[in-house]
Formats: structure tokens, sequence, C-alpha cells
């Protein structure tokens, strides 16, 4: 069993930066990986990055890559996601998830984690 708590999320202007933070409890393993996604309103829920625990390769959906980066601290068993130059289409609930996920092509998938957080907000104003 793994907990998930997401921090970091509020009310910043258009250009600015967040850095979220998803502290995990329980056992991770090193095959794991580690998603942030958003759920935007009215909109489905997408996928944004993910990091495999062992390595640290990082996976971006394309329409964010250069302006949000994942990176994860192993000692303290936490993953961040550093947003900048937000817009305010950027606005969303954030969640992040892990899961036992082997192929790296399956980490844009939602449906591939076990667990999830109660999600964070991020409001960007314009």
């Amino acid at each position: 069993q793994v907990q998930l708590v997401e921090s970091g999320g509020g009310l910043v202007q258009a250009g600015g930066s967040l850095r979220l933070s998803c502290a995990a409890s329980g056992r991770i393993f090193s095959s794991y990986a580690m998603g942030w996604f958003r759920r935007a309103p009215g909109k489905e829920r997408e996928f944004v990055a993910a990091i495999r625990w062992n390595s640290g390769n990082t996976y971006y959906v394309d329409s964010l890559k250069g302006r949000f980066t994942i990176s994860r601290d192993n000692a303290k068993n936490t993953v961040y996601l550093q947003m900048n130059s937000l817009k305010p289409e950027d606005t969303a609930v954030y969640y992040c998830a892990v899961g036992a996920i082997t192929d790296s092509r399956l980490y844009y998938y939602a449906e591939r984690y076990a667990y999830w957080g109660q999600g964070t907000q991020v409001t960007v104003s314009s």
C-alpha cells in the first residue's frame, strides 16, 4: 500500500512558477513509475509527466516539454513537478500517481497507476 500527498498548488499569475511536491509513504519499489496528471474544468484527465523511480528517466506530454520538469528525491520518497511560464490553460487539479509499470510506453495511461493522491489545485490568472 502506498499513500501519496500532494502539496504546492495555489494561485499564480500567468508567467509565474510553482513547484508541486508529492510525498509517498509505504514501499516504493525501484521499478515503479511516478506520474503527474491533471484535470482541467470540463476536460478529461491528462498525462503531464512521469519518472522512473530507479533510473530517473523522465517522460513528458509533448505540449509541456520545456516548461514543466519532473524530478525525484529518493531519500525523501518525494516527486516534484516544477512548472514555469505558467499559462491560464494550465489551471487544473494536479494529481500524482504511482504504479508498477515496467513498460515506459504505458506511463501515459492513467489506468496503469495503482495509487493516487488527493490532488492539488493550481490556478493561473491572466
